[in-house]
């Protein structure tokens, strides 16, 4: 088994095949120390938490993974909190970041005897048509080689070999722009309240998620291409602080400002998710945007889905399960799809592109708000969505 990517998805699949007894290369182009500094997603669903811990990767998780059940919406109307960690089904997100938990799956999956290519970039894939796939690399000081193996697994993104040698027509790919960008902002200052912020405000969506004590995300709604680097961070303090109406509600703790990057709100789903002897997985199968914190955990989830799969394939002789592997991801795919386009129409106001429409469509919103913050039943609704994948 060739897996290319060494993020959550091809992490965690790895680990599960060689618990299986079955053989695997992870191929991942950056090199290693680069996995530590990658800062990605930070929420985890319970899900992903129960599939770590039933496959014993989730020591570090547990030793600094902090559980969280709330979130705080500020609105012109004021401002309400929910215990979604109470709510629905009762779980709650676990924080604990992408560049935690990579390191402690890539330590697992050596301990275990697992090989990983670093500095190999996958530039295609072929023969996947057929019994034996191959993988071409080109190795840190440009060289070629080539993998072959019974099974590749695309876990390198959307930009990635995998979906890039997808020959013509093999797949229909789903596209949504929403024509929405967010300043995504990681500082280096301790939470500033004790829950997810959703600032709803006439200036633009601004977005407030703890990833430890020391540092806490921030988004700010701006135009599309924005420069990252065009605010100073005074004026991005100011703005997170009017936005977030720090002036009401308390000032927020202030800090170095470690990344900055624009992040333009896209949807994408290609189905199927396999060609032949390839198989797609994390973003590589389905792009979703960060407003509902979705990605890692699809790929966690999927990565589960296909190991088992394979495992009943290599191990037992069965492959029914491979056959499924598409349309069971699938489902996942466009339930976290339709609750995050759900949110993104929550939290940002309507384009005067849309015309006439915008009056209607604002209302239509402050509707949407004042049921989430005074109704029990879509409250439950929430939650469920919010934590469930």
């Amino acid at each position: 088994m060739v897996i290319v990517g060494a993020g959550p998805a091809g992490l965690v699949l790895g680990n599960l095949l060689l618990r299986s007894g079955i053989d695997c290369v992870v191929l991942e182009r950056a090199e290693r120390e680069h996995l530590h500094h990658r800062a990605r997603a930070g929420f985890l669903a319970a899900h992903t938490v129960r599939v770590l811990a039933r496959n014993g990767l989730d020591e570090g998780l547990r030793r600094r993974g902090q559980e969280h059940g709330v979130c705080e919406f500020r609105t012109e109307d004021g401002r309400f909190r929910l215990e979604y960690g109470r709510l629905g089904r009762g779980e709650p997100h676990t924080v604990y970041p992408q560049h935690e938990l990579v390191p402690d799956l890539l330590a697992r999956f050596l301990e275990a005897g697992g090989r990983v290519r670093f500095g190999a970039e996958a530039t295609a894939i072929t023969d996947a048509d057929g019994p034996r796939p191959s993988v071409t690399v080109r190795d840190r000081d440009g060289r070629p080689a080539r993998w072959r193996a019974r099974y590749v697994a695309a876990c390198d993104g959307r930009h990635g070999a995998g979906r890039r040698s997808l020959p013509a027509g093999a797949v229909r790919r789903h596209q949504r722009d929403h024509g929405v960008s967010w300043l995504g902002l990681l500082a280096e200052a301790p939470p500033s309240m004790d829950a997810v912020g959703y600032a709803v405000h006439p200036r633009g969506f601004a977005g407030h998620m703890a990833r430890s004590t020391e540092n806490t995300r921030y988004y700010l709604q701006c135009e599309r291409g924005h420069e990252p680097g065009a605010w100073s961070e005074e004026r991005i303090w100011d703005e997170l602080a009017l936005r977030m109406r720090a002036a009401e509600y308390g000032p927020l703790r202030r800090g170095r400002i470690l990344q900055r990057g624009v992040v333009d709100l896209e949807s994408d789903v290609l189905e199927p998710l396999r060609y032949g002897s390839l198989f797609l997985v994390g973003d590589a199968a389905a792009l979703i945007s960060p407003a509902a914190a979705k990605g890692a955990n699809l790929a966690v989830l999927e990565a589960e889905i296909l190991a088992r799969a394979l495992t009943n394939d290599l191990v037992r002789g069965d492959p029914e399960a491979l056959d499924h592997y598409s349309d069971r991801c699938l489902a996942h795919v466009w339930r976290a799809q339709e609750f995050s386009h759900w949110m993104i129409g929550l939290l940002h106001g309507v384009s005067e592109a849309e015309g006439t429409a915008v009056p209607f469509q604002e209302r239509l919103r402050s509707s949407r708000i004042a049921s989430l913050r005074d109704s029990r039943s879509t409250q439950d609704w929430f939650a469920d969505h919010y934590v469930g994948i």
